[in-house]
């Protein structure tokens, strides 16, 4: 198939990237864009994931190096799509480019790091931790360039980073710019956020020693807030009970439908991050029952034979704050009675909520009733990984493969 203009890719996880280097290695032309500063969405923030369990950076390094290597893909970071409009043979597109304030000659030598005096909290590890104005993303940061984040200093300081470059990398007047696309087809890839647990006041979201799943993922991994160690947020101590509260606002007609697909797996693993770390820890997992379809059913055999877990079905109605721990309501369905049970560390497992719910962005032309975006095949959009349903990492870059190929074919015949 003969495509003659580039295909757009919206959205640099592990999806969008796949898709990309899919298309871009069948021979197509394509524009990777990213809102983030960097690549790799939310798979980077993982401690580790499906089904190798090994670190994020061993998936990414490889896709990295393909990206550098590929002469047909340009990747367009700190960006957004702010308008489109479809044409006889795609779409024209304007993306907003977000201030340069660092630009293409940054070396992240770390002159302008030293010379920085202002914090402000670390967006990559979910605000658990402080990092200065100006810094690198992320240990594995791609591209390998710092961020500033100019609002957070004061004139005089931004002028003393500025200065503190050898490289004339940075530029505190940068603002922002606009730039028009004509694309072929669309891939959407803009994945997906955690609901927030502050909406779910009733499981003690909001309370210092009540986390996210995604956060214990930040707090298990070496580049995380406490480099790995499992530790209370409001003591700094490891914890000697840990409960984990499956669907934290899913399956639920108040918050969330329908169910995330991996939490039950996530908390699995997470349970193994625990006992690996701290084996004399008690863990219980609570739930309304616990979904892992087919090979991962071995992961639940392992976690259940591990000393110290307990695995409970039944629901937690309430968390609430006791004498230096958490003291949680939970309904006991084998036992047949409402039982209360204390934790120092409470995780709950909060779903996954499409990108596409509350974001304007014109080119999400049809959604489902839960805000997942579908294919449109008649305007030669179509979607990849969580952007369309939920899933891990690995049906997620099959998903982008296929979703590839059909945007080839999208551009190949012109919508």
């Amino acid at each position: 198939m003969k495509v003659t203009r580039p295909l757009l890719v919206v959205g640099a996880g592990i999806a969008g990237v796949t898709a990309a280097l899919e298309a871009a290695e069948a021979g197509a032309e394509v524009i990777l864009v990213e809102r983030e500063p960097t690549i790799g969405g939310r798979v980077l923030r993982s401690h580790s994931y499906f089904p190798k369990m090994c670190p994020p950076t061993c998936g990414m390094e490889i896709n990295i190096r393909r990206l550098e290597a590929n002469p047909r893909i340009r990747v367009v970071v700190a960006a957004q799509v702010a308008a489109a409009e479809p044409t006889a043979d795609g779409w024209k597109v304007t993306l907003a480019l977000a201030p340069a304030f660092v630009n293409g000659r940054c070396t992240a030598c770390g002159d302008c790091e030293q010379a920085c005096t202002t914090e402000v909290a670390d967006p990559f590890n979910l605000g658990m931790s402080a990092v200065k104005a100006i810094r690198l993303p992320h240990l594995h940061a791609w591209p390998r360039r710092y961020v500033f984040d100019r609002a957070a200093c004061s004139d005089d300081e931004a002028r003393a980073i500025a200065a503190s470059c050898r490289y004339d990398a940075i530029d505190p007047t940068a603002t922002p710019t606009t730039e028009t696309l004509e694309v072929g087809a669309v891939v959407l890839a803009t994945g997906w956020r955690p609901y927030p647990s502050e909406r779910l006041p009733e499981l003690g979201g909001g309370l210092p020693d009540v986390i996210a799943n995604v956060e214990m993922e930040r707090l298990a991994s070496p580049s995380g807030p406490t480099r790995g160690a499992i530790l209370r947020p409001s003591d700094g101590r490891p914890p000697a009970r840990v409960a984990f509260i499956q669907c934290a606002g899913s399956r639920d007609v108040n918050h969330l439908p329908y169910c995330s697909s991996v939490c039950c797996l996530v908390s699995l693993k997470q349970a193994t991050y625990v006992k690996e770390q701290l084996p004399e820890a008690e863990v219980t997992i609570y739930s309304i029952d616990l979904r892992t379809p087919g090979r991962n059913e071995d992961l639940l055999r392992k976690v259940a034979a591990l000393q110290g877990v307990r695995l409970v079905k039944g629901k937690v109605g309430r968390v609430e704050p006791a004498a230096r721990s958490l003291r949680l309501r939970v309904e006991d369905v084998e036992a047949e009675r409402i039982v209360e049970a204390d934790a120092d560390l409470v995780v709950l497992a909060t779903g996954m909520v499409p990108s596409a719910v509350g974001d304007p962005m014109p080119l999400f032309t049809r959604t489902d009733e839960d805000g997942f975006a579908l294919d449109d095949p008649a305007a030669g959009i179509t979607v990849a990984g969580v952007a369309r349903r939920p899933e891990d990492v690995a049906s997620s870059v099959r998903d982008a493969t296929g979703a590839a190929a059909r945007a080839i074919a999208a551009a190949a015949r012109g919508r």
